[in-house]
């Protein structure tokens, strides 16, 4: 008899809009613990691996151990983004409602983290390229620039995005020194290699309705009224509004704000469930 193969559980459970976070949609790569081996961590090596912040004025390298005494609001990336023809990776820049600014970055992989990131909010800051990293291994000295410093109210967050089926060995131990480094000052590190089933489609059909929208129809107001009754799928909710062609937009820019609710695990069409919030289930 067949065996039947089931699905990780991150990928059967629910990814609520309303209430996700970044770890709820995003495929984390998992740092093999062996590859600390390599570096130096010998007492004092906070002090001997340094971060290099670029601004307006000149460079500022500061030991690992006070990254978070650099005013990171006043940086600008270390690494320019350069467009050319032949090259393979595709740089821009995205717009986030949450710093209400532009943002570079040099893949399509990290602009969808972008997105994902305006999305969950709670986002203060997004520096892109924040500093360079110089750490030592047994070896000797490597660099290795984060993609993005996220700044919170309450808390900071590197992060670097890399496909999982393009990490190489030596990516790893950028990997587990940049870690290292966030560890030291009580930031999280997060390497983003892949997204679970359907989230990207989802966060990319909310972000069509991202941006203000005047509601002199009253359409919102329909729609949540509506849905306090009872949970409906989208269609059904758009048709039994005064006006179901203008308030179809109306509803993408609710669940985008996280006033309506839907699984992001799953397509949305006219078939997907909507939630008010708090009654997600």
């Amino acid at each position: 008899m067949k065996e039947t193969v089931r699905a990780p559980e991150i990928e059967s459970r629910p990814a609520w809009s309303h209430s996700c976070a970044l770890d709820d949609l995003v495929a984390p790569y998992a740092i093999d613990p062996a590859v600390t081996e390599g570096l130096d961590t010998e007492p004092g090596w906070a002090r001997r691996w340094t971060a290099r912040w670029k601004t307006a004025q000149a460079d500022v390298i500061s030991p690992v151990q006070d990254l978070t005494s650099v005013p990171a609001i006043a940086s600008v990336p270390v690494r320019g983004f350069t467009w050319r023809a032949g090259q393979r990776h595709r740089p821009g820049l995205q717009y986030l409602l949450a710093t209400g600014r532009m943002h570079g970055f040099e893949s399509l992989a990290e602009r969808n983290l972008l997105m994902a990131l305006d999305f969950v909010g709670n986002v203060v800051e997004v520096l892109s390229q924040p500093f360079k990293l110089r750490f030592t291994t047994v070896d000797g000295s490597e660099d290795h620039t984060p993609d993005f410093l996220v700044l919170s109210p309450d808390s900071a967050m590197l992060i670097d995005v890399r496909p999982g089926h393009l990490v190489k060995d030596n990516d790893l131990v950028k990997f587990a020194a940049t870690e290292w480094a966030a560890s030291a000052v009580g930031w999280r590190y997060l390497v983003a290699s892949g997204w679970r089933r359907q989230v990207l489609t989802s966060l990319d059909a909310l972000s069509a309705r991202r941006r203000p929208m005047s509601d002199r129809l009253g359409l919102r107001g329909e729609l949540l009224e509506l849905l306090r009754e009872r949970p409906r799928r989208f269609g059904e909710l758009a048709e039994a509004t005064s006006l179901p062609a203008v308030a179809r937009a109306h509803a993408v820019h609710l669940l985008w704000h996280r006033r309506l609710a839907m699984d992001l695990a799953k397509p949305l069409d006219d078939a997907s469930w909507i939630y008010p919030v708090g009654r997600a289930s």
